[in-house]
């Protein structure tokens, strides 16, 4: 679908995309329909399966652009978000088969590597998180678990930010993607993860008053419905948190990641050169339930 919205000679760097079905390919296929260069960020472990997959044809059908084209990245990056430096890369990691065939992938160099291949870019887009004690509760979580679920899900963007927001052009923005778990109990979406989603949509404020006043940058953030993506499956309830969504939300459509898509191309664009600080919420309306109408006390005797 065309929005209108001309991005031509415009540059955006997409941390966490890692297949063809998460928010972070359909908010990069908004951008390239609009005429962006697409570069991209993917997780060191599978950057090999995603670039063969990508060559081989297996993606094409996602690919499909409103005038007819394929999307294309102009650079694939494998990226570890949860590392700012190489000093802070254990040697545990480093000799890892999955990563040992690679370097340059903490921030930092990531960053500096874009700046030398393509000069400045216009925007970046946080899409990703890492909970590694996700399916436990709070209470059974670790301390290590909780600190690495907001190291690699909120202080990331930080550090993208902080990598990323020099190389950036003025009037340039940001957009990272949350969850409604940081303001209410979403039972199993546990091990720190609310808890890094909260922190990200409070630093979205912060950064939104520095990066303003330091760089000319606008920086919000989408908290996005469920959607049934590889990566969420992962966590082993999003089918049930669906279909409470399209149970209990004002709107009782399908969600599909073409909506943040749809979202973050706004909030990159032009049409919100007044929008900072803020977080939007795409997701049919369910945050602002306060009950569960599907309840059995709501039924009609």
């Amino acid at each position: 679908m065309s929005l209108g919205i001309d991005l031509s000679g415009k540059k955006a760097f997409i941390a966490g995309i890692a297949d063809d079905q998460g928010y972070g390919w359909a908010i990069a296929k908004t951008l390239a329909a609009a005429g962006a260069e697409i570069l991209i960020g993917t997780w060191v472990p599978v950057v090999n399966i995603f670039t063969k997959s990508l060559e081989s044809g297996k993606f094409d059908a996602s690919r499909h652009l409103p005038d007819g084209s394929l999307m294309e990245f102009s650079a694939i990056y494998p990226l570890d978000a949860s590392f700012d430096t190489p000093a802070d890369v254990p040697d545990g990691i480093k000799e890892n088969k999955r990563y040992k065939a690679h370097s340059g992938y903490t921030i930092s160099e990531v960053a500096a590597a874009v700046a030398k291949d393509h000069g400045t870019i216009d925007f970046f887009v946080h899409s990703l998180a890492n909970g590694p004690e996700v399916k436990k509760p709070l209470l059974e979580t670790s301390r290590s678990g909780y600190l690495a679920a907001v190291g690699s899900s909120a202080y990331s963007f930080v550090s993208m930010l902080q990598n990323f927001g020099p190389i950036m052009n003025e009037g340039g923005a940001t957009v990272s993607l949350t969850y409604l778990a940081s303001e209410s109990v979403i039972p199993g979406y546990g091990g720190g993860m609310s808890s890094a989603k909260a922190a990200l949509e409070s630093d979205t404020k912060v950064l939104a008053w520095e990066a303003g006043r330091k760089w000319n940058l606008r920086v919000n953030t989408i908290s996005a419905g469920p959607l049934g993506s590889r990566a969420a499956k992962a966590i082993g309830f999003i089918d049930k948190m669906i279909d409470y969504s399209k149970s209990n939300a004002p709107l009782t459509k399908d969600l599909y990641a073409e909506d943040i898509g749809n979202a973050a191309i706004f909030l990159l664009s032009p049409l919100a050169a007044a929008v900072t600080g803020t977080t939007l919420y795409v997701d049919n309306g369910i945050h602002a339930m306060g009950v569960a109408v599907d309840s059995p006390c709501f039924k009609e005797e």
